[in-house]
């Protein structure tokens, strides 16, 4: 990685941030002077307004309605440092994006109130890097270090909405008067601005407000979560074909196949990849990725593709790492998918959302206690939970810009709440049996199973997004047999 210079600002403005140990201690007047100019103009002029740019206006009038007379003030949020002078990945916040569809850092949507109804909304970015003063040179942030930055004309002909310069906002929230609410937790020199005007209830009922409104996917939406998963069964596809390297090195094999596709496809990965072989399967939230890839063993590989909006699948398949399962890992995986068949019949609109959860819950306890795992009946089990020893966790959740989307929603509207076409959410369930649970006969420890796909409510019922990908035991050994050649 190429070391930035570290000089004095020669026009003694705003000073550009200096290396410690730069090689350049300064820069001279005359090559200030050569660095100014020569330079073509690039402003693009035939941009057009992103795909999504009616539903994010739709949207914000939906804010606007639910808090008239008050600002309302959405960060996308800060770089946050990696190390010394390098920085993670930046990923705007969701409600940032959900609202405006732009993902650039240091971005401040406002909502002004015009009065007892309605809001004029201003999108705040920092513009092109400044040619003036040096900034698009010598600063770390600057445009030939990080790249070109719309200017403010080219971002609000690309996102519908007024666009201003960031730099100045927080004097003006500063002086701001009237009632105020603010989106915390992406942006503390926004949050200082506005400390004496806000309330933390207040504001967590904005933050609130906007996870509910994404409780109902648009059609922008569902085409991108959709987009995302056929993207994501072309990764599992990949991962299939590589196996045999995974044998020979680890689970990182796995992760770095998966992830390419990710970032050839979309924009990342939507969380961090669980590739999880032989006993680690049993570990709900295993992103080590480290361990050995044997044959006989079970791969359970969750992991989902980002696209460049930031919708993100999610999806789970546990595969025979050698294309056949053993009769002791097809009994579990087959158990596992008629408790999902189960969950997935249960997704309809006007049933309520517990409904897919209990259902696959019941098949699950049902198969513990056929094999004598647990004792029954199997009323007493569920009343008991007795069955969570092995199931774990909830069978899905809603899905999104966020793969767990939705999150502060409140409970009566989520959990407690009843199914509406639109909605997309995951149906999960799993079975895990432990490496060291003497409760299990020694042939299930280290066996863990999990199938996941995402499911869009519909009018009439649900539609597979992840169809496309083999569930049953004899499909996926046929489907892998396939790939493999």
């Amino acid at each position: 990685m190429t070391e930035q210079p570290a000089p004095e600002n020669p026009e003694g403005d705003e000073p550009i941030k200096q290396r410690k140990n730069g090689l350049y201690p300064a820069v001279s007047a005359e090559l200030a002077d050569n660095m100014k100019s020569g330079w073509a103009d690039t402003e693009l002029h035939d941009l057009r307004p992103i795909p999504q740019a009616a539903e994010t206006a739709r949207r914000r009038a939906e804010l606007s309605a639910r808090f008239p007379g008050e600002r309302l003030v959405i960060p996308a949020g800060n770089l946050k440092t990696r190390s010394n002078d390098t920085e993670y990945g930046f990923r705007a916040s969701t409600e940032y994006v959900y609202l405006t569809g732009d993902q650039t850092q240091d971005g401040v949507l406002v909502l002004e109130p015009t009065g007892e109804q309605g809001h004029e909304a201003t999108i705040h970015l920092l513009p092109r890097s400044d040619r003036e003063n040096g900034e698009f040179w010598l600063d770390g942030q600057g445009e030939l270090w990080v790249g070109r930055r719309h200017s403010l004309t080219e971002a609000e002909r690309l996102l519908g909405v007024p666009a201003d310069d960031v730099r100045e906002l927080t004097g003006t929230l500063a002086g701001a008067t009237g009632p105020v609410r603010v989106v915390r937790g992406h942006d503390a020199g926004v949050e200082t601005a506005l400390t004496d005007k806000v309330t933390a209830e207040r504001d967590e009922e904005l933050r609130v407000f906007i996870s509910e409104q994404r409780l109902v996917k648009d059609g922008f939406e569902i085409a991108e979560l959709q987009k995302a998963v056929d993207s994501t069964v072309r990764g599992f596809e990949d991962v299939v074909k590589v196996l045999d390297k995974a044998e020979a090195t680890s689970e990182r094999y796995i992760e770095g196949t998966f992830f390419l596709r990710a970032r050839v496809e979309g924009n990342d990965i939507g969380y961090g990849s669980i590739c999880a072989a032989g006993p680690h399967a049993t570990t709900l939230h295993w992103v080590r990725n480290d361990g050995p890839v044997r044959s006989g063993d079970l791969l359970l590989l969750d992991a989902g593709v980002e696209t460049h909006t930031l919708y993100t699948a999610d999806v789970t398949r546990t595969l025979p790492i050698n294309g056949a399962y053993t009769e002791l890992q097809r009994k579990i995986y087959d158990a596992v998918y008629e408790a999902q068949e189960a969950g997935i019949a249960a997704v309809k609109p006007g049933a309520k959302y517990r409904d897919f959860h209990d259902a696959a819950q019941r098949v699950l306890a049902e198969k513990l206690v056929e094999w004598g795992l647990v004792e029954g009946p199997v009323e007493r089990v569920l009343e008991l939970g007795l069955q969570r020893r092995w199931t774990l966790h909830g069978t899905g959740h809603m899905l999104g810009l966020d793969v767990h989307d939705c999150a502060v929603a409140r409970t009566e509207t989520y959990v407690d709440g009843v199914l509406e076409p639109g909605m997309v959410l995951t149906v999960e369930p799993g079975l895990y049996f432990q490496a060291d649970d003497l409760t299990v006969p020694e042939e299930y420890r280290g066996i863990g199973v999990r199938i996941e796909d995402d499911i869009l409510v519909t009018e009439d019922g649900n539609r597979n997004l992840s169809a496309a990908l083999p569930r049953t035991s004899a499909d996926v050994e046929a489907w892998m047999a396939g790939l493999k050649g």
